[in-house]
């Protein structure tokens, strides 16, 4: 029996195989062999056959692939040797490619729209970017048109709103958390199926929000700490925008986060050793802050359900508290009369002192009718809302609206008496002399607090609300330095009460006084009234893209103050209102605010 080791020498060479262009593989030679070995040197050439085939198939497929006529192999062979400035061209000439298509499918002709709307676009892009106000659109809504209607479901008073379209939720002081639904716009909810004329007219559009869930606290069980509900008032709400959850904080000292859509607990927070009195989402984002009377701020993780960190600064409970995109926050600290920016990253903070007497310039001064009593100092600061990354507003006891800059520590600019004052009493009632000296005894009226602020961020519009019957629009002037008045959310501006709206010490310009709690006393009862009750909370949406169709307003009103029972309105109601705020021009037609501020 032959092997390899009995196989003389001049056998042991390997034949050469063929020369061929494809590379060759290493054929492993067996140690052994039952065959002659006369038989190896076809096999090899077998081998080399197969080798070539598939290092042919191989290339053939490198070829299919790299073909130099498609067009993936071009564009990269063509960004090869670009440089960094072609990189950038060629990427801004993609984007206005995109955008020109998006612009196409409307309908537009973009040869006439690429001045105006793309280099608008460009403009709200890099100012979105940068957190700057980049819409202008108090000019553009009717606010004196909006329509107005009420919504309850026999609770005490609404003490805060939020909005995650299309839901609202509002909490009350009995505990209560209510989900509602808000209605489509009366063109959208019955959409014609058929191209034939209907022959009925169409029903009257719902207006009125249905309510779709309710969860009630149990204050019988404010011992068990398994209990995962509220056992005291709820004081603020907050919905996150991507509709997953509803956090609210109460009296009781809980912050509890719900399930948006089932209302069911998820999880129960009792870190703050007081009520929690204020809440916000970073837009965008899970990221919550939370404001408390224990002096302190809380940062939250709803992605993981957990607590961050605290931010301790203010010598006093705060009250409210506000975010945007950016990691910070702004919050107002009640009679410490401070608001402070909150840098999460960075760990620092920076604080606006107030205090000042309202309308302490006298070019901001009001009328000479005002008694100069009336101007009160700023006892406390209540609300805050960003207007952007660099602008804030807040509210006060003294009835002044304040517009705050991060580059300054005082105001820019202080509106006085924004809801108007009081009305004075009557000197029976303010002395028990039979015939009282009305000029020694009758104290000066008092502002009305604003009870109520919020803007719409990234642009020019800004609402608040008190006990005068109103929610008020303004508006940021152009050089950003000022607060115009825009109107009153359903009055027309030819009536009386759309009149006094404008005046900023409330008082109407035909010289009213007979104005209680924001309507007149001895006007018919058919003249449409707008709030009855204090202005709590405000929350807004816009509707349609980038607010072509308008603005959603919900207002909560009650019968008291949201934080105590320091005043009752007579006449008011529990609940909320919707206002529905037209819009009388085209988005395409909004203004980008200049870099160069």
């Amino acid at each position: 029996m032959s092997s390899f080791f009995t196989i003389p020498g001049a056998q042991k060479k390997r034949k050469r195989a063929p020369a061929s262009d494809a590379p060759k593989k290493r054929v492993a030679t067996s140690k052994s062999s039952s065959k002659p070995p006369a038989k190896p040197a076809p096999m090899l050439k077998k081998r080399v056959e197969r080798d070539e085939s598939i290092s042919g198939s191989e290339s053939e497929s490198d070829d299919a692939i790299d073909r130099p006529g498609t067009p993936e192999s071009g564009s990269e062979s063509e960004n090869e040797g670009e440089t960094a400035a072609e990189k950038r061209l060629r990427l801004a000439e993609r984007y206005l490619e995109n955008v020109r298509q998006e612009v196409d499918e409307t309908g537009f002709d973009a040869e006439e729209i690429d001045r105006d709307i793309i280099a608008e676009r460009l403009q709200q892009d890099v100012a979105e970017a940068k957190g700057k106000v980049y819409r202008k659109i108090s000019s553009e809504l009717a606010v004196d048109r909006a329509s107005h209607t009420l919504f309850r479901c026999n609770t005490l008073t609404t003490t805060s709103v939020a909005i995650c379209a299309p839901y609202v939720y509002t909490v009350t002081k009995d505990r209560c958390l209510v989900k509602w639904k808000l209605q489509d716009l009366p063109a959208d909810q019955y959409p014609q199926t058929t191209k034939r004329k209907p022959k009925k007219p169409p029903a009257p559009p719902r207006r009125q929000p249905t309510k779709v869930a309710m969860v009630k606290g149990n204050h019988k069980k404010a011992k068990d700490r398994s209990y995962q509900g509220h056992v005291a008032d709820i004081l603020c709400v907050a919905a996150s925008q991507d509709g997953q959850f509803v956090v609210t904080g109460g009296a009781d000292k809980r912050l509890i986060v719900w399930d948006a859509k089932s209302l069911k607990p998820r999880r129960v927070f009792a870190h703050h050793r007081d009520a929690v009195t204020g809440l916000a989402f970073r837009r965008g984002t899970n990221q919550l802050y939370s404001a408390s009377r224990d002096r302190t701020v809380k940062v939250w993780s709803l992605d993981e359900l957990a607590y961050v960190e605290t931010l301790f600064g203010h010598q006093d409970e705060v009250v409210d508290i506000d975010a945007l995109a950016q990691e910070r926050c702004v919050s107002v600290g009640a009679r410490d009369r401070t608001a402070r920016l909150w840098k999460v990253v960075e760990e620092t903070q920076l604080v606006f002192r107030g205090g000042a007497v309202a309308a302490a310039d006298k070019k901001q001064r009001p009328g000479a009718a005002v008694d100069p009593r009336s101007l009160a100092h700023e006892g406390s600061m209540d609300r805050v809302a960003m207007l952007d990354d660099e602008l804030f507003v807040t509210g006060s006891d003294n009835g002044a609206l304040a517009l705050w800059s991060l580059q300054k520590k005082k105001p820019l600019f202080v509106l006085p008496h924004a809801h108007g004052l009081e009305t004075p009493l009557p000197p029976d009632e303010a002395s028990a002399e039979r015939v009282p000296d009305p000029a020694a005894v009758v104290p000066p009226p008092q502002p009305r607090w604003i009870t109520a602020l919020r803007t719409l961020p990234y642009s020019d519009l800004v609402l608040s609300g008190s006990w005068d019957g109103y929610v008020r629009a303004w508006r940021l002037s152009d050089d950003k330095k000022r607060i115009e008045p825009v109107g009153v959310l359903g009055a027309e501006s030819s009536s009386s009460s759309g009149a006094a709206a404008l005046v900023p010490n409330g008082a109407s310009a035909d010289g009213d006084e007979d104005m209680v709690n924001g309507f007149h006393e001895s006007r018919d009862e058919k003249d449409p009234w707008l709030v009855k009750g204090v202005v709590n909370d405000i929350a807004l949406f816009e509707r349609g893209d980038r607010g072509k169709d308008g603005l959603c307003v919900v207002v909560g009103v009650g019968k008291d103050l949201r934080l105590g029972m320091w005043k009752k309105i007579k006449g008011g109601k529990n609940g909320a209102v919707v206002f529905e705020v037209p819009r009388t021009k085209a988005p395409g037609k909004e203004t980008a605010a200049e870099d160069g501020d």
